[in-house]
Order: C-alpha cells, then structure tokens, then sequence
C-alpha cells in the first residue's frame, strides 16, 4: 500500500506523532506540540499554577512558562495578537491530474482494478439516476429533488473507504453513500415517491434516506443537527470497545451553526473516533464561501478544537478514498475524532427549488461541470491502465438508465402508506390524546372525501 503523508495546519512540522502498518500512514503535526502535548487529568493546585520555571522552547531560546489549567503556557514580555489568519493557504491533498494521471511524487492508497471499476460504476449510477429524478420531479411525478451532480466521487470514494459497522450520518446530500452500502434503486424510488414500501412510511421529504440495517441514520431536514449526534454515537462506539467509527456529513454552510462547533469540542475534548467529512462546494444554496466565514476554509478550524485535520480535492476520487481510508483508521485505532474538508463545486442548482443561474454566472458552472468533472477525471484514470473502454461506457450508462426507469414505473404504481401511519412509530402503545387525532382526522376525510388524495389508504 502507499504511504501517504498527510500535512496539518499551516505552520513547519515538528515532529511525527503517529504511524500505522496497516497503511503505512505518517501524520505530522503542525504548532508547538511540546507545549500544547499534556497529561489530559494531571493535578493542576494553586500552588503548581503558580510556580514558574525555565523551559527550552522549539526555537532554542529560554522563556518562563507558567502551569495553567490545561498545561504550561510560556510568558513573553511582547504583546503580540495572533494574526486573523496566515499568511499560507493550507495545502489541498490530490492524487490525480484533470487529465487522469497519478501527479508525479503523489503518495496513495492503490485500488484494485476490481475496486476502481465499483466505484467508477457507481458514480455513473448516481450521476444518471440524478438526472433522471430531475427530470421526474419537473414532469410533476416527484414533489422535490436535490441532486449530488459535482460531489459524485466525495460520496462514493468516501463511502468506499468505510465499512458497514461505521455509522453514517448524512446530510441531504449522500446518497451515493447508502447506494453503495447496499441500498438499492428500487428502495431509493419508494423513499422519494413515499409509497407504502418507505421505510419512512411516506412522512419524510423526498431524499431523505435511512436504513437501520446500513447503519445509514435518516436525514433530516435541520441543518447540522446531525453532527453533534455523530459525536455522541462515536462516543457510545469508544464506549463499547467497538472497533468502528462515526462519520457525518455536512455542507459549508453548516459550519456556521452552533452545532457545529459544540459537535467538534464535544468530540476532542472526550476523544470520540468520529470523522467529520465537510462538503466545501463553495454555495450554501445562495450564499458564497466569502460571505460564510474569513477562515481559510474548514479544515482550518479543527487545530483551534484540538482535532486532526486535512484539506483534500473533493473531485478527486483516489484523493478522497486514501484521505478518508487513512482518517477513519485513525479515529478508530487512536480514538480520536478527524476533520476533512472536501473541496468541490455543486454543479447543480441547491435543489428543484432553487434557480442558482440567479446569483452565479453560467460560465462558472459549466466550467466546473465539464473541465472540472470528478467522473471524467476517473473515467480517464480507469482508461489510462486499461480497465475501462467506450464500449464498457455505453453499456453501462445505458443498463443504469433501464434499471432506473424500472424503478420509477414500479415505485409510482404502489399505494400510499395509510393515514393511520402518521400517528404510528413514536410511542409503543399510542396514548389517548393520539387516539384523538386519529379519529378527528379519519372523521375529517369521511365528511369531505372530495378534499383528501384517493389513493391514500385511510
């Protein structure tokens, strides 16, 4: 396997702090590790706070440092405020040039020809059954869709690099993860026609997936809410001794909600194996990067939690698979949580509700949907060692397409889960004032049967 040498923060390395085997991974940590490194639960009396003491500090000077809470801190005599940001971008890890060539001196974890195809075939299967419930929802046979058009390879590399024992937390956007954790077309069709067949019995918005047997938590709507949950999941994980890991999902966007940041303390402080994967596609559906945060980026914001991190290419499907392979080992084997800021470009409007040719220009999306592609990249990767061909190409495409089509067909001529059901599944035996609503509602479509959907069971 490759060994892959993955930088943090945006100051020199020190020191290495961790090496695995398996992978033959190297980190290296950036900042004063001798200062920050401390014994988590070591006595902190008045009397220790108080002493100072001649330490040796990195730049081979002597300065006095006090013992805080927390660990010893050096004093200076200078008032120096800490720059709003660095001077130094912090590096985005990538593998592939865009046109399919591994970079000279790249440093990755290799996939068989057998793995590369999976994950090639499945990025297909998203981009085509993308379109075409686009499509099916502006014909009027879907309510709403959102697409994943740009962050193919974020969900499928990503999604190749955990195991089924890992919990997942998605946003609205990964689908392609619970596709290739075994969730099938058909189901993904009952779930956004809210047939019978749902797992949801039809009382979620379209697109919003689960699957307790793929360890696959139901979206939800809310914003962030899910990664202070994967936190706590992660925690009951280290808990239990089990050798798995948390991994949510979450957009740009949702780094500006209180969730967030109480989600990465939580998880640094108490050392819960959780990989925090940010989809940084530069729109949260209107708003621009620049008007979200003045940090450089997200993956900049996990040193000031304490937590590792890294910035990798998004469009770059062996990137994203080494990168997440090498977080989700880590989280597990060191109990710890792991932030990775995926760079990409959402390609397609937020969702069907969206026009965003509103507020950028085309120009830039085309850019980015053509030169730019995370699957044209791939596809030249495969071709480049000879595993993929047109012919292989047409065929595929066009068997996705068949089964997608299929699946609607089916999917639209399934009834409605009964009324009955919206009132079902939160208590083990439904209270009265439940009971209630029930019978107000039956009543209520029994007296005006012309103003409630036929093909809903009551």
């Amino acid at each position: 396997m490759g060994f892959l040498k993955i930088l943090f923060s945006n100051s020199r390395p020190i020191r290495k702090i961790g090496q695995f085997h398996a992978s033959h991974i190297t980190f290296f940590v950036f900042s004063s590790a001798r200062l920050l490194s401390f014994p988590r639960f070591e006595s902190t009396n008045i009397l220790k706070q108080q002493s100072t003491k001649l330490a040796e500090i990195d730049d081979d000077c002597f300065l006095q440092v006090m013992d805080f809470p927390g660990g010893k801190v050096p004093i200076t005599t200078q008032m120096k405020f800490i720059a709003e940001s660095s001077e130094k971008r912090l590096p985005c890890y990538r593998v592939l040039d865009d046109d399919g060539y591994p970079i000279p001196g790249a440093i990755f974890e290799e996939a068989s020809k057998e793995l590369a195809v999976k994950m090639y075939s499945s990025m297909v299967t998203l981009q085509t059954m993308d379109t075409i419930f686009y499509e099916a929802q502006r014909q009027g046979r879907l309510s709403f869709y959102l697409t994943t058009a740009g962050e193919e390879a974020i969900n499928i590399a990503s999604a190749a690099a955990l195991t089924l024992d890992d919990f997942v937390l998605p946003q609205y956007r990964e689908v392609g993860v619970i596709l290739w954790r075994g969730y099938p077309l058909q189901q993904v069709a009952n779930q956004l026609f809210g047939n019978k067949f749902d797992f949801g019995k039809g009382r979620q918005m379209p697109c919003h997936h689960g699957s307790n047997e793929l360890n696959y938590l139901t979206v939800s709507s809310p914003i962030a809410t899910q990664i202070p949950q994967a936190a706590g999941i992660a925690y009951s994980l280290k808990m239990d001794g089990k050798e798995a890991c948390a991994v949510t999902y979450f957009g740009d966007g949702s780094t500006s909600e209180g969730d967030f940041h109480a989600a990465l303390n939580f998880a640094a402080v108490l050392d819960a194996p959780v990989v925090f994967i940010c989809r940084n596609n530069g729109w949260a559906i209107s708003t621009p990067i620049n008007q979200q945060f003045r940090s450089d980026g997200i993956a900049s914001k996990g040193q000031s939690y304490g937590i590792r991190s890294i910035r990798v290419d998004g469009n770059d499907a062996l990137a994203t698979y080494s990168a997440i392979r090498a977080a989700r080992e880590m989280a597990i084997k060191e109990q710890k949580p792991i932030l990775v800021e995926a760079m990409t470009y959402r390609v397609a409007h937020h969702s069907t509700s969206d026009d965003s040719t509103k507020y950028r220009p085309v120009e830039e999306i085309e850019h980015w949907k053509t030169a730019k592609s995370p699957i044209s990249r791939f596809r030249k990767y495969l071709q480049i060692n000879g595993w993929w061909s047109d012919e292989n190409e047409s065929e595929l495409r066009g068997e996705i397409r068949k089964q997608v089509l299929q699946a609607i067909q089916a999917a639209e001529k399934v009834e409605k889960p009964s009324l009955t059901d919206l009132f079902t599944d939160v208590y083990d035996k439904m209270p009265s004032n439940l009971q209630e609503q029930v019978k107000f509602v039956k009543d209520a479509v029994k007296r005006s049967p012309k103003e409630y959907p036929s093909d809903v069971p009551i």
